[in-house]
């Protein structure tokens, strides 16, 4: 079971991804409100992150946890959710650290945390053809230029479906 942690620009990509390469996909998320979104996209189970009740239920039960997320945020949660050998996988960089997680639970399941960037142009392009192959693209909110501050302001809210994609065409600098 592969889960998500955040369904913003990189998490929904991660989602259609995972789906369609047949993992069973959960996605944690802080709002009830993208739990419609994320099963669209393909994930199977949604958890809100700030229920504990559901964050209970997940204890030790998933393999991979891919946390998207780009902001600081308490990691301990998410290393509570992973089976023994898991692996907590960062690829949001927030601006500030995150706070040190509980060393005992990564000791006694022999629980990891790694991070990853960029894949090389060969693996890029395996990821473009598979997308390609699978119909796979990004959700999209097309904006004008004028419109930059605006969607600027509303992606400090996380007012945004997935990416904004200026078009050049309607816009008049």
């Amino acid at each position: 079971m592969w889960v998500w942690s955040g369904l913003g620009g990189l998490g929904h990509m991660a989602v259609k991804l995972a789906s369609a390469l047949g993992a069973e996909v959960t996605l944690f998320t802080t709002s009830p409100a993208k739990g419609e979104d994320a099963r669209r996209l393909g994930a199977k189970n949604v958890v809100i992150s700030r229920d504990a009740a559901q964050m209970a239920d997940c204890q030790a039960s998933l393999d991979i946890i891919l946390d998207c997320v780009a902001a600081p945020h308490d990691l301990d949660p998410y290393l509570g959710a992973l089976k023994t050998n898991g692996q907590l996988v960062l690829v949001g960089i927030p601006d500030q650290p995150h706070p040190s997680p509980n060393v005992t639970p990564m000791v006694f399941r022999r629980l990891s945390i790694t991070g990853t960037s960029i894949g090389s142009i060969q693996e890029t392009q395996q990821m473009l053809d598979f997308c390609g192959q699978h119909n796979i693209t990004a959700d999209v909110e097309m904006i004008t230029g004028e419109e930059v501050e605006t969607a600027f302001e509303r992606m400090l809210t996380s007012d945004v479906k997935y990416r904004f994609v200026i078009d050049m065409q309607k816009t008049h600098w």
